[in-house]
C-alpha cells in the first residue's frame, strides 16, 4: 500500500472501538453472500447426482462463509478507499468499528474454515475451487487489477463467477460443460452490471484513485462497452437454452429478460451527459437494478429446469 493508505489505516485503527457482532457480519459483505449462496445452491441442485440435504446444508454453508472471508480480506485491504468513497464509507473499517488487523485476521480465519470444513464435508476439488476463489478475488482482483487496469471488472469478476462451479463439483466431484456454462454466464454478466454502477457513481471512483472504465475511458466509451458486452451475454444466455442446463422454461425466461436488457443497453448506449445528469443518471440506475433481476431469474430458470429433469418434465 501506498504511505497515504497506510496513514488511513493508521487513523482507522486509533478510532476503532470495540466491535459488535453487526460490525463483523458486516465485513462478510451479506448482500454479496446471498448471490454467492444462490448460484451456489443452483449449481448443487443442478447437479446431475443427488446430495444429501445435511451435506448440501453444509457445503452452501462453507461456500458462504467463503465467500464472506472473501470479502472481509478485500475490505482490509480496501480500507483506504472506502474511506473517501460515499458508496463504501460506512462500512465497518472506516467507520471506525472495525480495525484492519481485525478483519484481516477475521478473514484469514474464515478462509482456512470453510476450505478444509468444505474438503472434509464434500471433496477435494470443491475446497480447491473455493481456495482458489478466495486467492483470485483477494489477491488477484482486490491486491492487483482493481487499482492497476480498467479491466480490472472484466477479469476480476471470475471471483463472483465460481460458487455455481463449485457447488457443482461439491455434488459431483468433477467440473462438467454445465458447470462451465453457469460460470460463463456469471462471468459475462458481471461487467455491464458494474459498469452501470461505475456510470452513476464515477466521482467514487475518481476521487478514491481507482482506474474504472469510466475514469480512464470517459462515460461514452463505457456506454459502448455495456452493449457490447450485453449483446455477447444475450447470445450466450440463449444459447444455453439448448445445453444440459437449458429447457423450454429457461428459454422463455432468458428471451424475456435478454429483450429487456438489450433495450435498456440500447438506452444507455444513446445516452449523453447533459441527459444523464438532468435526470440523475435515471437509466442507468434502472439497468443496474435489472441486472440484478436478469442473474437472479437466469438462475432460477436453471434450477425450475434442474427440478422439473428430476420428474421427467424437463429439458427438450
Amino acid at each position: 500500500m501506498s504511505d497515504a493508505s497506510i496513514n488511513t489505516q493508521t487513523s482507522i485503527t486509533a478510532q476503532a472501538g470495540e466491535a459488535g457482532f453487526g460490525d463483523f457480519f458486516a465485513l462478510l459483505k451479506p448482500r454479496v453472500m446471498s448471490l454467492v449462496v444462490f448460484t451456489a445452491l443452483v449449481g448443487l441442485l443442478a447437479a446431475p447426482v443427488p446430495v444429501h440435504p445435511f451435506v448440501g446444508f453444509v457445503a452452501i454453508l462453507f461456500i458462504a462463509i467463503g465467500g464472506g472471508a472473501s470479502g472481509a480480506l478485500n475490505m482490509w485491504w480496501d480500507a483506504d478507499i472506502d474511506a473517501v468513497m460515499r458508496r463504501t464509507k460506512g462500512r465497518p473499517i472506516p467507520a471506525g468499528k472495525v480495525t484492519p488487523g481485525e478483519a484481516k485476521a477475521f478473514g484469514i480465519a474464515l478462509s482456512v474454515i470453510s476450505v478444509v470444513m468444505l474438503f472434509l464435508a464434500t471433496n477435494l476439488l470443491a475446497a480447491a475451487l473455493l481456495a482458489f476463489t478466495i486467492f483470485f478475488y483477494v489477491v488477484i482482483y482486490t491486491m492487483w487489477l482493481k487499482r492497476s487496469t480498467p479491466q480490472n471488472i472484466v477479469i476480476g469478476g471470475a471471483a463472483g463467477a465460481f460458487p455455481p462451479m463449485i457447488g457443482w463439483a461439491a455434488a459431483t466431484g468433477s467440473i462438467s460443460v454445465e458447470a462451465v456454462l453457469m460460470f460463463c454466464l456469471t462471468f459475462m454478466w458481471t461487467p455491464p452490471h458494474f459498469w452501470a454502477l461505475a456510470l452513476f457513481m464515477r466521482s467514487d471512483y475518481d476521487d478514491a484513485g481507482v482506474p474504472m472504465l469510466t475514469v480512464t475511458h470517459g462515460r461514452p466509451a463505457t456506454r459502448l462497452h455495456i452493449l457490447v458486452y450485453t449483446v455477447l451475454l444475450a447470445v450466450m444466455t440463449i444459447a444455453a437454452a439448448f445445453t444440459g442446463i437449458g429447457g423450454p422454461v429457461y428459454l422463455a425466461v432468458a428471451l424475456v429478460l435478454n429483450a429487456l436488457f438489450l433495450k435498456g443497453a440500447v438506452d444507455i448506449w444513446r445516452r449523453d451527459e447533459v441527459a444523464s445528469e438532468a435526470d440523475n443518471f435515471a437509466v442507468e440506475r434502472r439497468f443496474f437494478k435489472l441486472s440484478l433481476l436478469y442473474l437472479f431469474l437466469h438462475f432460477g430458470a436453471i434450477l425450475a429446469e434442474a427440478v422439473l429433469t428430476r420428474f421427467g418434465m424437463g429439458g427438450w
